[in-house]
């Protein structure tokens, strides 16, 4: 059972799985995650690498090799338990398949090692993972328009992410925030996303660190009446964040979303009658009626 459960799950994402993959960012990850296997079972090319195999054959991986894949499947199953999204359990899966390859190619040759890890470094720098581009209800704050959005109307309670570009947890976060907000978002609960990797002033006033180290990215903050009642992930004394999951699961049991959905949809409806009561027409002004006849005689 255990090892159907995360079977099915793959199976049923694996339409989303295609559509990721066929994009020039995971195609490019996809060739680079294989490299060392097509080096190592090509043939013409495997002829000519050395191997500690006892038949001598270099065209199949030896013991060694065999042994430092195990090892790091070992650590994405791993690291895979605590990913929330499909997106994350690739993006595991490349990164550590990058990591062994550099590994296996540094221990068959120096040389190809170097061009390698020249590539890896290139394509860091050079192409950036697609960010979420799907449908979403949710207001994009700068450093000027923040402070004035959540003290606007004391009435409105707002879900304020703060994330940065750069980190690989927001941008997985990015598809589970912006369902939420198709669900969740009304006249009196509203969602917004403000960029601290650009806007260092926001990091600093709302004490979210940008550091890798402090784990704070992605940071919830709950406001209400523009101050703020709660944030996930906690942060202790050292500065460090308190380690916590960012399933969709959690945010809808820690943030308590079904009640406030439900307190902030009666702001709604108030708002639905004061419009509904409002005629849409111009008064239009009496007309006095003209004085009968009877009366202009007398």
């Amino acid at each position: 059972m255990a090892l159907l459960t995360p079977l099915l799950a793959f199976l049923y994402h694996l339409p989303q799985v295609y559509k990721w993959l066929l994009k020039p960012y995971y195609i490019a990850s996809l060739f680079m995650s294989v490299a060392f296997l097509a080096v190592r079972k090509t043939p013409g090319i495997c002829d000519q690498l050395s191997t500690q195999r006892e038949d001598g054959n270099s065209c199949d991986f030896d013991w060694r090799e065999v042994e430092i894949l195990m090892f790091l499947s070992a650590i994405v199953m791993m690291k895979n338990r605590r990913a929330i999204t499909v997106e994350q359990h690739v993006g595991n899966i490349i990164l550590f398949s990058k990591v062994a390859n550099v590994i296996l190619f540094f221990r068959l040759d120096i040389r190809m090692g170097l061009l390698y890890l020249t590539l890896c470094i290139v394509f860091l720098m050079t192409c950036k993972p697609p960010l979420y581009m799907g449908p979403e209800y949710i207001k994009y704050f700068s450093d000027k328009t923040i402070d004035d959005e959540l003290d606007r109307d004391s009435r409105v309670t707002w879900i304020v992410e703060f994330f940065a570009n750069w980190s690989p947890e927001c941008q997985s976060f990015a598809s589970v925030y912006a369902d939420l907000s198709l669900k969740y978002n009304c006249a009196g609960l509203k969602f917004g996303k403000v960029d601290i990797g650009r806007y260092g002033e926001v990091s600093k006033k709302y004490k979210v660190s940008t550091s890798p180290l402090s784990k704070q990215l992605p940071s919830l903050v709950l406001f209400q009446g523009g101050k703020e009642m709660m944030r996930r992930p906690q942060v202790d004394k050292k500065g460090r964040a308190v380690s916590w999951s960012f399933t969709e699961e959690n945010i809808i049991r820690e943030f308590n979303l079904n009640e406030l959905y439900h307190k902030s949809k009666k702001l709604s409806k108030t708002n639905e009658d004061k419009v509904f009561f409002q005629s849409p027409f111009p008064l239009v002004p009496e007309v006095e009626e003209p004085e009968s006849e009877t009366k202009k005689d007398k």
